[in-house]
């Protein structure tokens, strides 16, 4: 589970640059990044090796 969670703050930290160097998408790129950290942060916490 937590190499998913893993994957996925990945997927969307790459999401997010593409949309803010393509295109502007408003708030949504914005929040995809701070999903992303945060996904990263409890990874951190618990421990786990990144």
């Amino acid at each position: 589970m937590g190499n998913l969670l893993y994957t996925i703050a990945v997927i969307l930290i790459i999401f997010w640059a593409i949309g803010f160097f393509a295109y502007s998408a408003g708030a949504i790129i914005h929040i995809l990044l701070v999903i992303a950290v945060i996904a990263v942060l409890l990874r951190l916490i618990q421990g786990k090796k990144i």
